[in-house]
């Protein structure tokens, strides 16, 4: 069965249904009416129609009835028709979309088995040789003299250059393995606190100021804490580096405007905003993809993974412009059904 579509009790897709056809009988019933109302007016009128000495009104009513009625019929069926064939159009519009996405979805996951293996490769080629080479660094910059600067300097080099080596080989780690959620309920305000706690260092390096904004009521999420708070995290660091000195970062939480079938809530948006130069709409369809970046010196991995996590969680993260100017990053994320969150 093609997602999306549920079966109804007589077992075809209910969304794959054609709507009734009424107007075919509504039709017939003007038809008929139309055809009463003219005999009707035209014996107010003065009109009679006689056959071999009788009144034969009725009968020639009868007759329009029939003539009025079956045109009627036709010409509601024709209806009936055109509203089947729109229908039938828009549903197959929608299952081509549902094809696309899961092609997608299926290249996707292509991609990520053979981006796994890679990982897994350089991960244990790399990992051991790096740590090696970084502690080298170390014990030569610790046996230098005060005043053998450019030496410090260089070791200092080498150690942040393994350090970000090390990051890309984590990075890769993240995005190849399996994920392993331990879902809890957990309140919105326990993950943003976090985040913003964990993110301060990068903010304050800057000098942005990162302001949070969260009704109050917000029912639980259903998450795992830990990656939810590394996807905020990814999204805080990113918006704090894009923006200038005197620029600003927004954490926002909020009640998604969507609800589900049952009436429930669809789940939380968290969104994150920043003053920086925003990212081109020709673009904004490629920051999710593995190894694609603006950023100098970024892997292009951070937005894959956060994404990988969100998706994990039956969850969406969007991308749009923040109003005046700015990127506007939306994860949204499902709540906790109440008798867990009571638990």
């Amino acid at each position: 069965m093609v997602p999306g579509l549920q079966a109804s009790s007589g077992g075809a897709p209910r969304d794959a249904q054609a709507p009734p056809g009424y107007a075919r009988w509504w039709g017939a019933v003007i038809g008929v009416i139309a055809a009463v109302v003219d005999t009707v007016s035209a014996g107010w009128l003065g009109v009679s129609v006689t056959m071999g000495g009788e009144d034969a009104t009725w009968w020639l009513a009868a007759y329009f009835s029939v003539t009025c009625a079956t045109l009627g019929f036709l010409a509601g069926y024709v209806l009936d028709l055109r509203r089947r064939d729109r229908h039938i159009a828009r549903l197959v519009q929608t299952q081509m979309m549902t094809i696309n996405a899961a092609q997608t979805r299926l290249a996707q996951s292509e991609k990520l088995a053979v981006l796994g293996q890679l990982a897994a490769t350089v991960a244990h080629e790399v990992r051991n040789p790096l740590a090696v080479i970084r502690s080298a660094a170390q014990d030569i910059a610790d046996q230098l003299t005060p005043g053998d600067q450019d030496a410090r300097r260089s070791c200092s080099f080498i150690t942040a250059e393994i350090d970000r080596l090390t990051s890309v080989i984590g990075s890769l780690l993240a995005l190849a393995r399996p994920l392993h959620l331990e879902r809890h309920p957990v309140a919105v305000a326990e993950v943003l606190d976090r985040a913003l706690l964990l993110v301060r260092g990068t903010a304050d390096a800057r000098r942005v100021p990162v302001h949070q904004r969260r009704p109050v009521g917000l029912p639980a999420l259903d998450v795992d804490a830990d990656l939810v708070c590394q996807v905020l995290i990814d999204l805080l660091s990113n918006a704090a580096e894009a923006v200038d000195a005197d620029g600003e970062v927004t954490l926002e939480a909020r009640i998604a405007e969507e609800t589900a079938e049952d009436g429930a809530s669809a789940g939380v948006d968290i969104v994150v905003t920043d003053s920086g130069p925003g990212i081109p709409l020709e673009l904004r369809q490629r920051v999710f993809e593995p190894f694609f970046t603006t950023r100098p010196g970024g892997t292009g991995l951070g937005l894959a993974v956060a994404r990988q996590i969100v998706e994990a969680h039956g969850g969406r993260i969007d991308v749009g412009e923040r109003p005046g100017g700015g990127a506007r990053f939306t994860v949204r994320l499902p709540v906790a059904a109440p008798e867990r969150a009571a638990a």
